[in-house]
Formats: C-alpha cells, sequence, structure tokens
C-alpha cells in the first residue's frame, strides 16, 4: 500500500509529474499528490495507470539505448554521433561573433544531456542549462550529468526565463508536431536576452544519404523533416532575424570520402549538406 510511482501519469484526463501515492480503498483509490489528494479513481481506471507507467518506463529504457540507436543509424556515414555533436559546436562558434560570450546557455530538446555537457566544457564559465518534455529524460541527465554549471528541466519551465544569451537546438523540430512549431519557436524567442543568439541545426531532407541515416533510427522514421527555407520562415515567424546569408550547410563527405572535407567551408552556401545551422538572432 501507498507505493512511490515516479512517473509521468495521466489520471482522468490530468497530467500528473513526480510522485503520487496510491491508496486503494474497496473499489477506489484515492490518488494524492505531495500530499494533496487529488480525486478518487475506479479501479479499471488504475489498471491502466498502471500500464501507461510501464510503457513510460519502457520508453525511458529505450533513453537508455539511444545512443546504440543513434549509432547504428550513422554507421553508413562510418562516423559516430560524437563527431557530428562536436562539429555542429565548432560551426556554432565559428558562426558567432569572435567577441562573443555567453552567460547562460540554453540547449532546447537536450535528450540524455551528452551534447549539454559538451556546450558547458567550451563555454566553461557559463550557466547551461537542458530542457526536454520527458520528466524521466530529464532526471536521468541531471542525476548523470548535472552540477554546479549544468543543470536538466522540464520544458514546462522554459516560461520562466528571458535572460539566455545563446539558444542551441539539434533536429529537434522535425520531432514536434507541425501545428505546434511555431509556438515552440517563439518559447526560445521569449527565453532569450535582448542580444540572444539562436543556434538552430536541423537534417536536410534534400540530402539523399540524411533521408537514408534517418529512416535506419527508429526516432527519425516516421519524422516530418524540414527544409531550410520552412525553417527561415518558422523562425522569421517566430520573431527572430533568420535569412538565407546566416544559414550555412554542413556535412557533406562521409568517412570513407573525408580526404573531400577541406573543401566543405566552400560548400558551405549550397543547399546539400547533411545538415544546416541558421544562425538565427532576437534583435
Amino acid at each position: 500500500r501507498g507505493p512511490d510511482l515516479r512517473a509521468l501519469v495521466k489520471v482522468c484526463g490530468h497530467v500528473i509529474s513526480g510522485v503520487a501515492f496510491v491508496h486503494p480503498c474497496r473499489d477506489q483509490v484515492v490518488v494524492t499528490y505531495f500530499g494533496i489528494d487529488l480525486r478518487s479513481v475506479n479501479v479499471p481506471t488504475l489498471q491502466r495507470f498502471f500500464k501507461l507507467q510501464k510503457v513510460m518506463e519502457e520508453l525511458f529504457d529505450k533513453a537508455d539505448s539511444y545512443d546504440d540507436m543513434l549509432d547504428k543509424g550513422l554507421s553508413v556515414t562510418g562516423e559516430g554521433k560524437d563527431f557530428y555533436a562536436v562539429g555542429r559546436l565548432a560551426h556554432m562558434q565559428k558562426a558567432l561573433p569572435a567577441n562573443f560570450i555567453p552567460k547562460r546557455i540554453l540547449d532546447f530538446g537536450c535528450g540524455i544531456g551528452e551534447t549539454t555537457t559538451l556546450i558547458s566544457e567550451m563555454y566553461p564559465e557559463a550557466e547551461v542549462l537542458g530542457f526536454d518534455t520527458s520528466e524521466e529524460t530529464v532526471q536521468f541527465a541531471q542525476e548523470k550529468r548535472g552540477n554546479a554549471k549544468v543543470s536538466f528541466r522540464n520544458i514546462s519551465e522554459l516560461g520562466s526565463f528571458s535572460d539566455f544569451d545563446l539558444a542551441y537546438v539539434n533536429g529537434v523540430f522535425h520531432h514536434i508536431p507541425v501545428k505546434e512549431r511555431l509556438d515552440s519557436a517563439r518559447s526560445i524567442y521569449k527565453s532569450l536576452s535582448a542580444e540572444g543568439r539562436l543556434a538552430y541545426f536541423e537534417n536536410n531532407p534534400w540530402n539523399p544519404g540524411t533521408r537514408w541515416v534517418m529512416s535506419r533510427i527508429p526516432f527519425d522514421r516516421d519524422a516530418i523533416t524540414l527544409n531550410y527555407k520552412e525553417s527561415l520562415s518558422l523562425l522569421k515567424n517566430a520573431g527572430f532575424t533568420a535569412t538565407r546569408a546566416s544559414t550555412r550547410f554542413i556535412f557533406y563527405f562521409p568517412a570513407a570520402v573525408k580526404f573531400l572535407r577541406p573543401m566543405e567551408p566552400y560548400l558551405e552556401g549550397m543547399p546539400l549538406g547533411g545538415q544546416y545551422l541558421v544562425m538565427a538572432s532576437k534583435k
């Protein structure tokens, strides 16, 4: 009786995040949340509750194998996820002004926090906050990678921030339902300081290699991609200054022909790279 349940719980249409205490009483179950009596739930609903909890735990277990799924998809390029993560940050830093020193950085859609840590290593004096929709993923990242300079929070808390100097977003918007993308972009815009910058990375659907890699990754297989024109329109509608000139296309050549990679800086203006970066600003 009274088990601690840490999950994202849906009870009678209400979403509850945190620890719930369930107290059986005949054919009814009283659910309290941090000591507050929320409602009475009949037993069939409770059974559905436990089934949902099991599904959520299984999804979270897949977060542990996120690296394996991603590396399996990327294996056709001859490189692993770390190569691309480090490469993206190098492109981001190259696109930022030389004297740009952020004090607070947002990693929007941080997942299990690996890139959040890399960002912190790039800017060791900055506070870096990773935000994600999954409570379990946030908890996992905080326990494994949180420290005095790096922390992780649920995306629902982003609205209380308005002072990030830099926002980093990679491959997030192709997972967001189309009708919700503008609101998500606006939430990033509102979270930035007046001089804030956004480093927006997305997979390039005009690159056949990108489409092949995504088809090999379970969580990318059915994603609705955005070409750079759609991304520019989205960011402009959210209030950002984002132009074709601030867009560069990256990751052209797989490891098998890496001797060609010195040519990539000269190809950044052609919309054929595996990913693209839009460096947008708030002002």
